[in-house]
């Protein structure tokens, strides 16, 4: 969030707002190569799960236009590009180079021919109600102004348009101690034996517990122009998917 002063967040660290991009965008250019199976450890597989529900939460259909915002190395474009079929379109995009590029090659190498698009969430390049579906998957927490992110997403939605918004949120109280010890003391370690950099995998751990909660996230979508949000809590609200209808 983004506080007086034109000063945010990168993890627990305040920091200037114009800074914390540059900051955020060196994390994925290190991690980019080991990003998919660093996914898939740390959530023992499940992310795979989530992004299956959110797709199939989203509805989208035959003829579709979808916008995957830091779309990273593809996996719900892939998704929704089967679902659009080709008289759909699905945008890949990311604000950082290196994911795109991975992301890229990886839809290639499985046969699925989309736009991808180097964009900015909070700017996005396209014209207002051009789209049907946006999403945005572990993704919105990095960004440094989140409520003017939203608001474009709404931007570029048709009335009715669907937003799905799959991010870290808050665990439910019982398991909190037990998942803040394994975000701060086995993350960073495997971040460190796997990606060889544990820093960018604290940066993690600290980043979600600066996101808003899901009461909070579902505000913020409503007041980007969203009539109505659903909050879907996933593994005891380790994960929430927001899904709002633009109106």
């Amino acid at each position: 969030m983004s506080e007086p002063g034109g000063r945010t967040h990168f993890g627990f660290e305040p920091v200037p707002e114009a800074d914390k991009a540059r900051r955020v965008r060196g994390v994925f250019d290190a991690v980019a190569g080991r990003y998919d199976l660093m996914n898939d450890l740390m959530s023992f597989g499940l992310h795979r799960v989530w992004k299956a529900y959110t797709v199939a939460v989203a509805q989208a259909r035959e003829g579709d236009r979808v916008l995957d915002i830091a779309a990273g190395t593809g996996d719900l474009t892939r998704a929704f590009a089967r679902r659009v079929g080709p008289r759909g379109l699905v945008l890949h995009t990311d604000i950082n180079e290196a994911m795109l590029r991975r992301g890229r090659e990886r839809l290639l190498d499985e046969g699925v021919l989309v736009p991808s698009v180097l964009a900015d969430a909070q700017a996005l390049p396209l014209p207002d109600g051009c789209m049907d579906v946006v999403s945005v998957a572990f993704g919105l927490r990095n960004m440094t102004d989140k409520a003017a992110a939203l608001a474009e997403m709404g931007r570029v939605l048709k009335p009715g348009g669907r937003l799905l918004v799959l991010e870290f949120s808050k665990i439910a109280a019982p398991l909190a101690p037990a998942y803040d010890w394994y975000s701060f003391n086995v993350l960073p370690k495997l971040g460190q034996w796997i990606a060889g950099d544990a820093a960018s995998y604290r940066y993690l751990a600290e980043s979600i517990r600066m996101h808003p909660d899901q009461a909070a996230l579902k505000g913020m979508i409503k007041a980007a122009g969203f009539g109505h949000v659903d909050v879907h809590d996933l593994a005891a609200g380790v994960v929430a998917l927001h899904v709002g209808v633009r109106c």
